[in-house]
């Protein structure tokens, strides 16, 4: 399986750990990622505040560069919900207007690129749970994460509003995945509820209300699995600030789904940079040197 792959920004910087974590898990599922050359910034969610077009032409740029790369017709791996969502917008807003197409191309021009809409922007937990699968994933466990429970959590951008491949209002697509590492699953009905997203820096007490939800939600879970930049940061950055508001105690272990997958799978928490993460554990990871013992 071959992918182009669009790290996005955020990934570069302070989720390199999903980043490398990407990389790895996929490496040693079989998948080839191939990086979109000459990648740019997709607008994440400031562009729209400036310019409706700026929002689409940013993303549409990406996907011009990955329909001129060969050979054509692969999907865009894409792990930072926010970016999968401007890449994805672009293709369905484009889909039933030439005239949109027209003006993103007119912009485009000045670079000696055109956006033909022959792309198909895919989230990496489409890829993972669709095209890879749990029954791959469980072949290759070799360190089952018995004893650990794990709650997924989703956020909103990565299921909404283009419902491509669960459902936004219950969405199950991680289950068999933590399922086939051997970890538990922790019930709960918050893992598409909103965490906050940039409410954190514009109004924080909003955000640390919702991030205390999910954290007071998540209570009995050894961690919490995310799939997107700024749900991890969240979760993981202010779970001090949700303790002194909220009365929720403890610290809560926050993992990217890649890194979670490749610990079962043997990899180590050096390969899959878990000494970059803002919130793991002593807990967590005296239980995962359990899982050696026993297996």
């Amino acid at each position: 399986m071959k992918y182009l792959y669009y790290p996005g920004c955020s990934l570069e910087g302070t989720a390199r750990e999903y980043d490398i974590s990407t990389r790895a898990f996929m490496a040693a599922m079989g998948a080839e990622l191939t990086e979109i050359e000459g990648w740019t910034c997709c607008g994440a969610s400031a562009a729209e505040a400036v310019s409706e077009l700026l929002t689409l032409v940013l993303p549409a740029r990406n996907l011009a560069l990955a329909e001129g790369m060969t050979p054509p017709g692969r999907d865009i791996l894409v792990p930072c919900s926010a970016c999968y969502l401007n890449l994805r917008r672009v293709e369905e807003k484009t889909r039933g207007s030439h005239d949109l197409k027209d003006r993103i191309n007119e912009a485009l021009a000045v670079e000696g690129l055109v956006y033909h809409g022959g792309t198909r922007t895919r989230h990496l937990l489409d890829v993972v749970s669709r095209d890879l699968g749990a029954a791959a994933v469980a072949r290759r466990v070799v360190r089952p994460l018995t004893g650990i429970r794990v709650a997924p959590y989703y956020g909103c951008q990565c299921l909404r509003p283009y419902a491509v491949f669960d459902d936004p209002e219950a969405p199950r697509s991680m289950e068999p995945l933590i399922a086939a590492t051997g970890a538990d699953l922790h019930p709960w009905t918050m893992g598409s509820k909103c965490c906050g997203a940039s409410h954190m820096n514009t109004k924080m007490e909003v955000g640390l209300k919702l991030v205390g939800a999910i954290l007071e939600a998540a209570q009995g879970a050894d961690a919490v699995v995310t799939v997107c930049p700024m749900c991890q940061i969240n979760l993981e950055a202010y779970q001090r600030q949700v303790a002194r508001q909220t009365g929720v105690a403890g610290t809560m272990t926050i993992l990217y789904l890649p890194q979670l997958l490749g610990l079962a799978m043997g990899l180590s928490p050096e390969a899959l940079r878990l000494d970059l993460n803002l919130a793991v554990t002593g807990g967590f990871l005296e239980k995962f040197r359990q899982t050696a013992t026993a297996a």
